[in-house]
């Protein structure tokens, strides 16, 4: 199995990055493997694209910035979102990150969520909001109940994933498209 991880930040190796580590680490101790994607880097969407027929999963974080993603997410994901289709994200789940030095991360939470909301994916949770404080990489790992929600979102990121291969196994498939029927409130 194999999971993408989004790295949303403008740092290649800072806070977020080592959150999504945290994840990482957790899956591969469950033998999942997890490859991260830095939002900045020139090809970054069409290298995610190349990646999702092949994922099991997806993994998006980022820092806060003004009380919601990073502007390099946003667009990373307008972007992605855009370019794949439903046979590319539909019915793997997601799990979703914040970093911040203090507030803004459940506003930038409820900002990742709609994407895989949007994307007929499971969201996947932790026993606590999945979020992560520090104002360097380092600062993040010494944030212990920040560490262990992240654990958490792991072990439960494995555990969807194997649910999901059972059921795959029993005979149990994704539900098919509905018919696509778009309205407006214009009279």
């Amino acid at each position: 199995m194999n999971v993408v991880m989004i790295n949303g930040s403008r740092r290649a190796k800072g806070c977020t990055y080592t959150g999504l580590g945290i994840v990482s680490d957790v899956l591969s101790e469950q033998g999942i493997d997890s490859e991260v994607v830095h939002v900045t880097d020139a090809d970054a969407v069409s290298r995610t694209l190349g990646l999702l027929p092949d994922a099991d999963g997806l993994v998006i974080g980022s820092p806060v910035y003004w009380a919601g993603p990073s502007g390099e997410a946003k667009t990373f994901l307008d972007l992605l979102w855009g370019r794949a289709s439903r046979d590319l994200l539909a019915g793997k789940p997601c799990a979703i990150l914040a970093s911040a030095r203090r507030a803004g991360t459940t506003t930038t939470l409820d900002a990742l969520a709609k994407y895989p909301e949007y994307a007929e994916m499971p969201l996947v949770s932790s026993f606590y909001w999945p979020l992560i404080h520090g104002v360097a990489a380092e600062d993040v790992l010494r944030d212990e109940e920040g560490v262990e929600i992240l654990r958490q979102l792991g072990a439960n990121m494995a555990w969807m994933l194997r649910c999901i291969e059972a059921g795959r196994a029993a005979g149990i498939e994704l539900p098919a498209a509905s018919k696509s029927v778009q309205t407006n409130f214009i009279r």
